[in-house]
């Protein structure tokens, strides 16, 4: 049974041997017309007939089980005759109906893809016929490019001749660089080893400038040195003196003095390496020179808010937001020069200073901000 089934859906799969249904021939003869009521009073009438089956069946087992007439009476009427036939009846019915389903979910599954397949061997078919065109359109262009290879076989002979010898003039001016670049070389590695004897040189100087002198090599390049001079351990501390020594190709040196925290005044000095020391030695006594200001002036950092201007020889003093005080140091200072008041502002307006002296005669720095800071009337 289940054979025949397959044949039959097998049957009804093939593209060759489906059929359309015509309608048209259908409503021509006017069977549709006829046929359509006579099934439905059938199916009607068939409806009926078997629930008076079920119903017979359900008094057949009930009068089976009876021993006597008293026990017909006495028993009381079964409800729902017939429950359970109808709902076998029923569960078959809808098995029958999602099998029915399934089969046609698949029918139509089958015929799409059929259609894909159908599809594709089309467009099979014009791909293979394109490849054919393609394949004889090649081989008529391997001749036409055989022949063209031919004749350009020969010029590209002619070519590399001529290739080769500019290759062989080109290697040969090469050759005549490549000796010039190692000389170069020779003579830059010459000069490398003059400047590493002349850093080593001016390192041996530098420890040198001064008997009291002592200094902390920060960073060392081939061409530059950055040191920090610091002052004789006798005198008042002073920060260290931060320099930089460039030498160039000349056999000569820059010098920079950067100012950083120390207030020396930026500058720069150039000559011969052989004067490096004396250099050096120049700075470091320009600085110790004032050493007894620049420390002042290096504590006073640490106790008020000041600027320092070295170029100016000016301080300025900030009191408040809105409270700056500009005083001035003159050549000297302290032990032949003054420290003199210059001016007051307060809310960007001047204040009368001739009024406001401390009570010491001739006030070094420290006791000119001393007084300003605690004086009420700025």
């Amino acid at each position: 049974m289940a054979t025949e089934r397959v044949e039959a859906l097998l049957e009804r799969t093939d593209l060759s041997s489906s059929k359309s249904c015509n309608t048209t021939e259908l409503q021509e003869t006017g069977e549709g017309e006829i046929m359509v009521p006579y099934l439905m009073d059938c199916r009607r009438k068939q409806k009926q007939v078997f629930r008076q089956l079920f119903v017979v069946d359900d008094m057949i087992q009930l009068l089976a089980g009876l021993e006597s007439v008293d026990q017909l009476l006495d028993e009381p009427c079964p409800q729902n005759p017939g429950n359970g036939a109808r709902s076998a009846w029923k569960t078959l019915k809808a098995e029958y109906q999602e099998k029915v389903e399934e089969m046609e979910g698949l029918i139509s599954t089958l015929q799409i893809r059929m259609e894909e397949l159908q599809a594709k061997r089309q467009t099979l078919n014009s791909l293979l016929s394109t490849l054919e065109m393609k394949k004889e359109e090649c081989k008529e262009k391997e001749r036409i490019t055989a022949k063209q290879n031919q004749r350009a076989e020969k010029q590209i002979s002619f070519q590399l001749e001529d290739s080769l010898q500019a290759a062989q003039n080109a290697m040969h001016l090469c050759d005549g660089q490549l000796s010039k670049l190692k000389d170069e070389i020779e003579k830059r590695q010459a000069r490398i080893n003059d400047w590493t004897l002349l850093r080593d040189g001016l390192q041996s100087l530098v420890t040198m400038t001064h008997k009291g002198m002592q200094y902390r090599l920060l960073s060392v390049s081939p061409s530059e040195l950055c040191l920090e001079l610091l002052t004789h351990a006798g005198e008042k501390p002073l920060e260290p003196l931060r320099v930089t020594i460039t030498m160039t190709t000349k056999d000569e040196f820059h010098l920079q003095v950067l100012q950083g925290t120390a207030g020396l005044v930026e500058e720069a000095m150039n000559g011969p390496l052989r004067q490096v020391s004396v250099a050096l030695e120049e700075v470091m006594e320009k600085y110790i020179s004032q050493g007894e200001m620049l420390s002042e002036i290096q504590s006073l950092r640490a106790r008020y808010a000041i600027d320092w201007c070295p170029a100016e020889k000016l301080l300025i003093f900030l009191k408040t937001a809105t409270k700056v005080c500009h005083l001035r140091v003159e050549e000297g200072y302290p032990s032949h020069g003054r420290a003199v008041l210059l001016s007051v502002r307060k809310d960007g307006n001047l204040l009368d200073i001739n009024d406001l002296q401390p009570p010491v005669q001739h006030p070094v720095l420290t006791e000119w901000l001393e007084f300003l800071s605690s004086n009420p009337n700025i």
